[in-house]
C-alpha cells in the first residue's frame, strides 16, 4: 500500500511498558517521556499514573508541547494496587470504582482522550454472571462519570486462562459484554499480543469486535516454552525467539481491521505498541528500551510495505 500508516491510525507507544520502570508511577518518568516525544515517528503516547505532583506537571507540559494526541491506561493500577471492578464484595467494588475514577480525574488532568482498564480475576464458574453484573455496573458508573468530563472509557480484553486470567477475554463475550454496558462513550482495546494466549485470529477477533472496538494495541507474547522469560503475557519485541507475532502477524492484524473498516483511512483511531523490554527470570532488565522501541518501528513499517 501506498498511502502511509499515518493516514490510518494515530501510531502510539505505550510509556510505561516500554520503560518499565515508571509503571508504578515512578521512576524516571520526565526524561523517558521526553524521549518519545522527540521521536517525530509517534502521534500519540499512552501513560499511567504519576504519583508525584510536581512530576506529572512536568509531564504534562511536556506533552502538551509535543502535540501528541494521549491515551491513560490504569491498568497497571487495578494489577499492581489490586482492584477488582467486578468484586462480588460490594464495598470492594465500590473501592475500585472510586480508585478508577481518581485515575480518571489524573487522566483528565494530563490531557487524554480515553482511559483505559480491564476487568479483574475471573471468580468460579458459578459466580461467573454475578461477576460480569458487578462489573457493568463499574463500567457504567466509570462511564457516566467520564462523560462530565468529555473523556471516554475502554476495557482491554486480556486472557482467561494463562496469565492475567482476567473476566473479560474472548472477542465473541466481549462484544457482548459492550453491548450490555451500553453507553456511548465506552469501547473495546484489543491487542493482537493477547490474541494467541485467546486462541483467536486476527480476522476472528475482528469480525466479533467489529462494532465496539475503539482502540488497538500490538505486540508479542510467548506461549510455546513455559520456562521462557516471557512467558504469557510479558509484552517481549517482536520477532523475539519462541514469539508468536512478527512482521506477517502484524500485518494480517492490520489488513483485519481494515477489512472491517476499523481503519477506514478517515478516522485515525489509536494504534500503539505494546512492548516491552526482556527481564531475566531474577527480573533484571536484560534489553535496551529504546532498541525494543526501534525494533517494534521497524515491524510496523515492513508489515506495512506487505499490506
Amino acid at each position: 500500500m501506498q498511502e502511509s500508516f499515518y493516514k490510518y491510525m494515530k501510531v502510539g507507544i505505550i510509556h510505561f511498558m516500554a520503560y518499565p520502570n515508571t509503571i508504578k508511577g515512578e521512576g524516571n518518568i520526565v526524561e523517558t517521556i521526553t524521549k518519545i516525544a522527540e521521536d517525530d515517528f509517534f502521534t500519540a503516547i499512552e501513560i499511567t499514573w504519576i504519583k508525584d505532583p510536581e512530576v506529572r506537571k512536568q509531564a504534562k507540559a511536556i506533552l502538551d508541547t509535543s502535540g501528541m494526541a494521549v491515551g491513560y491506561g490504569a491498568q497497571p493500577a487495578v494489577l499492581i494496587t489490586p482492584l477488582n471492578p467486578n468484586s462480588l464484595d460490594e464495598d470492594e467494588r465500590k473501592a475500585a470504582v472510586k480508585a478508577l475514577m481518581e485515575r480518571l480525574d489524573e487522566a483528565h488532568y494530563m490531557g487524554a482522550e480515553r482511559m483505559a482498564f480491564l476487568s479483574g480475576k475471573a471468580p468460579a464458574a458459578k459466580d461467573r454472571e454475578a461477576a460480569i453484573d458487578a462489573l457493568i455496573k463499574s463500567t457504567r458508573e466509570l462511564c457516566d462519570y467520564a462523560m462530565t468530563k468529555d473523556m471516554a472509557i475502554a476495557i482491554e480484553t486480556f486472557d482467561e486462562e494463562i496469565d492475567k486470567k482476567a473476566l473479560i477475554g474472548s472477542s465473541i463475550a466481549s462484544a457482548d459484554f459492550a453491548s450490555t454496558v451500553n453507553r456511548s462513550n465506552f469501547g473495546l482495546m484489543v491487542d493482537l499480543s493477547h490474541l494467541p494466549l485467546l486462541g483467536e485470529t486476527p480476522y476472528e477477533c475482528a469480525e466479533a469486535v467489529q462494532d465496539h472496538v475503539v482502540h488497538l494495541h500490538v505486540g508479542n507474547c510467548v506461549m510455546a516454552n513455559k520456562d521462557h522469560p516471557a512467558y504469557g503475557d510479558k509484552h517481549p519485541r517482536f520477532g523475539v525467539e519462541g514469539g508468536e507475532n512478527d512482521v506477517e502477524e502484524l500485518a494480517e492484524y492490520l489488513c483485519a481491521f481494515m477489512d472491517v473498516d476499523f481503519l477506514n483511512g478517515e478516522d485515525q483511531p489509536f494504534m500503539s505498541f505494546e512492548v516491552s523490554p526482556m527481564k531475566d527470570k531474577d527480573g533484571n532488565i536484560i534489553e535496551s528500551s529504546e532498541v525494543v522501541i526501534a525494533n517494534a518501528k521497524r515491524t510496523l513499517r515492513e508489515a506495512w510495505a506487505m499490506i
